[in-house]
């Protein structure tokens, strides 16, 4: 059985793209740093008919991330896609002016340094298989700095850069990289999660561009 990893899974987008990859046959490995969180939510999952299970750990700790996305695999089957979408902390959200060395330094770390970790320990099988996704969800300081996201508007380009290049490096093995930008919170744009959640899976099943807008940058706000 092919598995979906969520980096970042929650009760919200996570669940929903869960249940969407789970009707087309997945398991859907949930990793996040709470793993009594995640073994509620892979409860709550399995009522629905999915197969899930929750493997904790901290983006920011590459060996932990390494860990479990390795345990994920060996206990539910090949990673075919990973979905790197780590909610980022409020701190990574202070003002320029407020931006401290230490709290960029974390903040690439969450974010950038986080998806090359996850992308080393998937992309091995993919590249063998010759298929598999990897999706990258962001916010709009991704392709838009704004001075009131300091955190977000370093780390989130840095982590766009290595996602596209992982995409023009891959594009002829069958392993597509991409990247949906969700430019505000979902529930005050105009689609659903399980909208989102679709769109998210046609993004693996056959993207070519690297960039998806879920909306225009100037409709919506992080």
């Amino acid at each position: 059985m092919p598995t979906l990893a969520i980096v970042g899974a929650g009760p919200g987008l996570g669940a929903a793209v869960a249940r969407r990859f789970a009707r087309e046959g997945f398991s859907v490995a949930l990793i996040s740093r709470d793993q009594g969180r995640l073994d509620a939510l892979a409860e709550e999952l399995a009522g629905d008919g999915v197969t899930a299970r929750g493997y904790a750990a901290d983006v920011r700790d590459g060996a932990s991330l390494d860990d479990a996305l390795a345990r994920a695999a060996a206990e539910l089957g090949p990673i075919t896609a990973l979905q790197y979408s780590p909610l980022p902390s409020r701190d990574y959200l202070k003002p320029v002016l407020d931006l401290t060395p230490d709290l960029a330094l974390e903040a690439l770390r969450f974010s950038a340094l986080g998806l090359i970790h996850a992308a080393r320990a998937v992309l091995p099988a993919m590249r063998a298989a010759g298929e598999g996704s990897i999706v990258l969800i962001n916010g709009g300081t991704s392709v838009q700095a704004r001075a009131g996201f300091a955190g977000t508007s370093v780390a989130f380009p840095a982590e766009s850069a290595y996602g596209e290049m992982l995409h023009d490096a891959l594009s002829e093995e069958g392993v597509r990289v991409v990247q949906l930008v969700i430019p505000g919170a979902i529930p005050k744009l105009r689609y659903t999660l399980d909208e989102v959640a679709d769109r998210i899976w046609g993004l693996h099943a056959g993207a070519e561009e690297f960039r998806t807008m879920l909306i225009p940058l100037d409709e919506g706000r992080e």
